[in-house]
């Protein structure tokens, strides 16, 4: 069993900045990718930014030169700092991480609690 506490979400202006931070926990045995995700009202879950056990970034267009996502691995903490916000970055975010744990030694996708992050003046 693998356990993802988020923080780090609020209430910014645009132009802001904030810094996401996803730390998990358990029996973990391998961990081959982390990223972000976030979900508007009415509108689907979308990748945000995804870093694989090698350290290759993918971001998604929309956060391309604004975002930045970091991993820690003594801590296995992943962070997605966000630059220059903007209202339409207003969502729910939600930390994946891709593993396999002690019990069946086969991956399986991991989700955060959910934090809410608002862009509003």
């Amino acid at each position: 069993q693998v356990q993802l506490v988020e923080s780090g979400g609020g209430l910014v202006h645009p132009g802001g900045s904030l810094t996401l931070s996803c730390a998990a926990s358990g029996s973990i045995f391998s961990i081959y990718a982390m990223g972000w995700y976030r979900q508007a009202p009415g509108k689907q879950r979308d990748m945000v930014a995804r870093i694989t056990g090698s350290g290759s970034t993918t971001y998604a267009d929309s956060v391309k030169g604004r975002f930045t996502i970091s991993r820690d691995n003594a801590t296995n903490t992943v962070y997605l700092q966000m630059n220059t916000l903007k209202p339409e970055d207003t969502a729910v975010y939600y930390c994946n991480v891709h593993a396999s744990d002690y019990v069946s030694l086969l991956p399986h996708d991991y989700w955060g609690q959910g934090t809410q992050v608002t862009v509003s003046s």
